[in-house]
């Protein structure tokens, strides 16, 4: 949210200073409008809870729709502090989740690591 007034405050300041600031409202209203839609999208979009399951990973949104089901088909870790699975879905297709560390308790993580390093050797 900070960033978000953050940048609304630096285009009225620049475009003020060229146009004045009544010219430039309606620009810094439209750069408002536009990041506060994106930031509402990710965070609708954005992966709120995560099951284990036998036959595969399945991730909601925090809105309670899902985002994604499958079987683990991959896996990326970089110093145990982000991981990337791919799920393969019954079609195929695959999508990358990004999981950070600090999402999920120790247990969980270092769970989906494992699965996705046994994935990926397959």
């Amino acid at each position: 949210m900070a960033f978000i007034l953050i940048a609304a405050a630096a285009v009225q300041a620049c475009l003020a200073v060229r146009l004045g600031a009544l010219q430039a409202a309606p620009a810094t209203l439209a750069v408002l409008a536009s990041l506060l839609l994106g930031a509402w999208r990710h965070w609708r979009t954005e992966p709120g809870a995560i099951k284990i399951g036998p036959d595969g990973l399945t991730v909601w949104t925090h809105a309670g729709q899902m985002l994604a089901y499958g079987r683990i088909a991959g896996c990326s870790q970089w110093s145990g502090r982000l991981l990337i699975l791919a799920l393969a879905d019954a079609s195929g297709r695959s999508r990358a989740i990004l999981i950070a560390a600090d999402a999920l308790c120790a247990d969980a993580f270092r769970e989906l690591a494992v699965l996705g390093r046994r994935a990926a050797r397959v």
